[in-house]
């Protein structure tokens, strides 16, 4: 079993996952910029990642996090 993330956390990682910057995640969450970069800080830490790319990849394989999907569609 994977490392326990807080419900938050989890919740800013989902966020974080569809590409939204932390002032989005605190505006979409109503909590400040700074604790949004906690709470990523705190994934960085309890998951061994080194930048947000690296913390999704880890939560998906981890199945905290799904996988977002792609809402593009091809030409």
């Amino acid at each position: 079993m994977g490392p326990s993330l807080s419900r938050r956390e989890i919740e800013v990682m989902r966020h974080v996952a569809r590409g939204e910057t932390s002032k989005e995640i605190a505006g979409a969450l109503g909590i400040g910029e700074r604790t949004v970069n906690w709470h990523i800080g705190r994934v960085f830490l309890k998951l061994g990642a080194g930048s947000r790319a690296e913390a999704v990849a880890l939560a998906i394989e981890l199945g905290i996090v799904r996988q977002p999907h792609d809402t593009q569609t091809s030409p």
